[in-house]
């Protein structure tokens, strides 16, 4: 039973990774930074449907994909996965989806902006780089997604969706 459940997470991990990079194809620069709502979007939906770990994998392994494909830059590393890592903690030890919404808006905007500082910096070679240059830009990327997240999330909670399967399984 647990092989099956561990299957399911896997799937659904998967399946969210490819709509975060067909959805990074829906992107506008904001302040130096390239901002794709559909990743926090994503990064909700898995913190609320596999957890955070899976959510973590599912944000490094778009974030790869993306930058292999040119579709990112380095800095969606951090971005997105202390957003997707911090949202499925947050909802794992509270159960609401205000949880998720704050984990993935201050995982995001503000660690994951300050940890792109060394990144932009160090590899990207980017000297006017500073401590919070990219708390803003991601705050407003991360924020449109959650948005999205939000309208998405509440019917999927209001028709028991969100309470299916797979967290009933992890508990047994």
């Amino acid at each position: 039973m647990k092989n099956h459940l561990q299957i399911k997470k896997l799937t659904l991990t998967a399946l969210f990774t490819a709509v975060a990079v067909v959805g990074s194809m829906f992107s506008f620069p904001v302040l130096g930074s390239k901002c794709a709502p559909v990743q926090h979007l994503v990064n909700v939906l898995c913190a609320v449907t596999v957890g955070p770990w899976w959510g973590l994998a599912q944000a490094f392994m778009a974030a790869l994909i993306r930058n292999l494909t040119g579709l990112g830059s380095p800095l969606a590393f951090p971005g997105s996965m202390c957003g997707a890592l911090l949202a499925g903690l947050l909802y794992q030890y509270g159960k609401k989806l205000p949880f998720a919404y704050v984990g993935e808006v201050f995982g995001t905007g503000i660690i994951g902006g300050m940890l792109s500082y060394p990144i932009a910096y160090l590899i990207m070679g980017n000297k006017a780089a500073a401590l919070f240059t990219f708390v803003v830009p991601f705050l407003i990327s991360t924020c449109g997604g959650t948005i999205i997240a939000i309208i998405v999330t509440i019917p999927m909670k209001k028709a028991g969706i969100l309470d299916g399967e797979i967290q009933r399984r992890e508990k047994l």
